[in-house]
């Protein structure tokens, strides 16, 4: 490969992602690298990549730094800025599925120079994906007809096709099987990582010219006069915890977008911010939302039954708590196993990580487990609300795509083949509009929103709409398992009802002195595990000189109202050991809280399940985080 060039600027906001190492000789800002060079630059290996080139994203001369006496407001220094045609925020799913759509029309139309770019806050794309996965195809081989022909010698390799599926209500030592629900019949489904595929689509991006940004992580929204977006902002680099610049400071860049593409998966801190400015949820219910704690195991080869997917219901749960667990059969004695746990749960002494742990010494999974060896270790939440919850998908001068709308379709735990037709159909509504439009007036995607309401996404999701709010009957985990049995074999979503959700899920948490404490057993180092153990096998990592990114504005406070009534829920419904209240003889309350940021594995649950929905998760800097491993 030859020798590339690329400016100062990015050259330090790469390093400062901590992106991994090259072996390709390269040529930044005069200094030349090898693989035997031993310079810090032998870390850096650029993220800006065009179908296999190297692209410089900006000519703008480099920031200056502060002097040491030098008294400046970071904010007011000027970014260095790029345009394009699209940008899209998230290499998920959704985001890569838009940016190959986007690419393909335009290559076919001959228009090579239209640019798609697309930003990711991990350092590498697939680092902070975390999934069942068991896929449904129907999109992938839409976009990509031959993303799994033996003709395709770039083929995605790393699929196990489902063979057979079990479906079990657990008690505390037994098994009972259940029908299966016609939604959760997977023949020709595959059990993926969607780590993998994730990294596998944006191969095929680059391919077709998609600028991608790793380790860029997008933290604001940027308005045109008009109140329109007009694209995004990275994060600035080299802040110390106290929101002084140090002396590595770095401006975030602009980028400045004629279409904007939010698809940052579920509780996305920019959606957040669109979807109230806008008011986008104004005809829609409010979201509701379920934590996923999932590992990896190798497990022992007489014990291993490629295309064994399972579903359990019931045991470690309490019967007011929505959820359910999973264990599937993929690879090479690999499997993935799993619990979510519906955030509406109502008793503040319910840990879901200390759930799963329970969960696995099921014997439905312990037999399995036993003698095995635990590889990975993930956390992230998902979208529940479904149908009544989704919001409008488009706003001045973009859209919101995938998991950040809400397309997940619990009953048939699926989301993938969702949130890629989503993207699929934003990136055509998206083309047809700059094609057409002959001002540079702002963009409106009236048609995405048309799309998504005669697609397969409408109708598949109208058809289930009942299910998930059926569990907030008088009649709770029962009620919910019978009305979805009725549902999924009778009415089949053509009932003239709709169900409402219950309480937002801060709203249902109950106060400690009403609910009963829920002591967990303590791990054996085997088949269960302390949380500090399972985040060291996530890969997360934060420097700790930079502003907290959990954000509360008085902690003092924040202690004031929560520990009285919760007694320290935060403690409990984190699944990385962020939050956590210290003995202190010097405070008021005995006790004092604590935000550990650097375990963050970013699964958002605090943002949702806060009580007093006091803690705001804002994105840290680019790069950082988990980096997880076939989740």
């Amino acid at each position: 490969m030859a020798s590339q060039t690329l400016p100062a600027s990015i050259a330090r906001r790469a390093l400062s992602s901590h992106r991994a190492t090259s072996l390709a000789p390269r040529i930044l800002s005069g200094v030349t690298v090898t693989s035997r060079t031993r310079s810090p630059w032998s870390f850096y290996r650029p993220a800006v990549r065009i179908a296999g080139q190297r692209r410089a994203i900006s000519s703008t001369a480099r920031t200056r730094f502060a002097d040491v006496d030098d008294a400046f407001d970071p904010r007011q220094q000027e970014r260095e800025a790029d345009e394009v045609d699209v940008c899209i925020v998230g290499g998920g799913p959704a985001g890569l599925a838009a940016a190959i759509r986007l690419k393909q029309l335009a290559n076919e139309a001959g228009n090579e120079d239209f640019r798609v770019l697309l930003l990711e806050k991990a350092g590498e794309l697939g680092d902070h994906i975390v999934s069942g996965n068991v896929i449904e195809p129907s999109a992938l081989k839409e976009l990509l007809p031959d993303w799994n022909s033996e003709d395709n010698p770039n083929r995605f390799e790393h699929t196990t096709p489902a063979k057979e599926d079990r479906m079990r209500f657990l008690t505390k030592n037994s098994a009972i099987p259940l029908p299966k629900p016609p939604q959760m019949n997977n023949h020709g489904n595959y059990i993926i990582s969607l780590n993998q595929l994730v990294k596998w689509l944006g191969e095929r991006a680059e391919e077709l010219g998609v600028e991608i940004y790793p380790g860029f992580a997008a933290s604001e929204i940027l308005y045109d006069h008009e109140g329109a977006v007009k694209g995004v902002a990275t994060n600035d680099l080299g802040v110390a915890r106290d929101g002084t610049p140090k002396d590595s400071f770095e401006r975030g860049m602009a980028f400045h977008a004629k279409v904007t593409l939010l698809g940052e998966g579920c509780h996305g801190g920019l959606a957040k911010q669109i979807i109230k400015k806008y008011n986008l949820r104004r005809d829609s219910q409010h979201q509701t939302y379920g934590l996923g704690v999932k590992e990896v195991w190798e497990v022992q080869p007489e014990k291993f039954q490629s295309g064994l997917v399972v579903h359990s219901m019931g045991y470690p749960l309490p019967t007011d708590t929505y959820g359910g667990g999973w264990m599937y059969h993929f690879g090479d004695n690999l499997v993935s196993i799993g619990l979510v746990v519906g955030l509406d749960y109502p008793n503040p002494w319910l840990a879901p990580y200390g759930e799963f742990q329970k969960m696995k010494h099921h014997p439905l999974y312990k037999t399995v487990l036993e003698g095995g060896k635990c590889i990975s270790y993930g956390a992230r939440t998902l979208i529940e609300g479904g149908f009544q919850s989704i919001p409008k998908c488009s706003f001045p001068g973009g859209a919101l795509i995938g998991d950040t709308a809400g397309f997940l379709n619990l009953p048939k735990i699926k989301g993938t083949h969702t949130a890629m037709r989503s993207g699929m159909l934003a990136a055509e509504a998206t083309y047809d509009a700059l094609q057409s439009s002959t001002e540079d007036g702002t963009i409106f995607l009236y048609d995405y929103e048309d799309k998504l309401r005669s697609s397969t996404i409408w109708s598949e999701l109208k058809q289930v709409r009942n299910m998930r709010p059926s569990f907030h009957t008088p009649l709770g985990l029962y009620g919910g398992i019978l009305y979805s049995g009725i549902e999924a074999y009778i009415l089949r979503g053509k009932e003239p009802w709709t169900l409402k959700h219950g309480k937002p899920d801060h709203a249902a948490t109950k106060t400690a002195d009403q609910c009963k404490k829920i002591e967990y057993p303590k791990p054996d180092g085997k088949i269960s595990f302390d949380i500090l153990t399972s985040v060291s096998r996530s890969g997360t990592n934060h420097e700790e000189d930079q502003p907290v990114h959990l954000q509360v504005k008085d902690w003092d406070k924040h202690t004031q109202m929560a520990w009285p009534k919760y007694k320290g829920v935060e403690n409990r419904f984190c699944p990385a050991g962020v939050y956590e209240y210290v003995e202190d003889d010097s405070k008021e309350l005995g006790v004092r809280f604590q935000i550990n940021a650097q375990n963050c594995v970013h699964c958002k649950t605090c943002d949702i399940k806060a009580p007093d929905q006091d803690i705001n998760w804002a994105t840290p800097q680019g790069g950082e985080g988990p980096k997880y491993v076939l989740t």
